[in-house]
């Protein structure tokens, strides 16, 4: 052999290690690649087994070993379902609707009829039906209350009689408050 030969089988030795360095490390990463759900559709492929032989390798030089607990880059499909954002069981409309309710009723005593017209008017809050009596049917109001209050607006800033409060109050143009709510304003506006 001369003297030439030998530095050429180095280097082809070195080749053949890099090589087989680079062999491995592409299955050692195709094999995380797959256990870690990133070979296609994992939903229908069959489980891989590993050998002894890709357990044991080493990782390459450039890739760390990623800890067992960790986890997996493509979550399962009970964490994707866990993670999708539930619907609110009321839709937002209904609770648009019941915060509005909520103010007229606190801050302009308005009645049950008149507080439907106002909600779902194309001149008021245009709100579908169904949203308004959602409204209605939670909203924190004391029907009663509220038509006294309104009797003493009127009896205070427009000095109106008894018999013209309630008129205004059970009217249909006017306050739509049921009779028994205006009876009850009447009977306690004194008090």
């Amino acid at each position: 052999m001369s003297a030439s030969a030998a530095p050429e089988k180095k280097s082809s030795k070195k080749k053949w290690i890099i090589v087989g360095a680079i062999v491995a490390a592409v299955i050692v990463i195709g094999s995380i690649s797959a256990a870690l759900g990133g070979g296609g559709d994992t939903d229908t492929a069959a489980p891989q087994q590993t050998t002894a032989a890709e357990t044991n390798a080493a990782p390459a030089a450039d890739e760390s070993p990623e800890p067992a607990d960790e986890p997996s880059e493509q979550p399962s499909e009970e964490a994707s379902e866990e993670a999708k954002p539930e619907k609110p069981a009321v839709p937002t409309e209904y609770v648009n609707a019941l915060a509005k309710a909520q103010q007229y009723s606190d801050t302009m005593h308005m009645s049950k009829a008149g507080l439907y017209d106002q909600l779902t008017s194309d001149y008021g809050e245009q709100f579908t039906k169904k949203a308004a009596k959602y409204a209605l049917k939670h909203v924190d109001a004391d029907w009663k209350k509220n038509a006294l209050a309104k009797a003493k607006e009127y009896q205070e800033q427009m000095s109106m009689s008894k018999a013209a409060i309630r008129d205004q109050l059970v009217s249909d143009f006017g306050e739509k408050f049921t009779a028994a709510e205006a009876d009850y304003a009447i009977k306690h506006l004194d008090d």
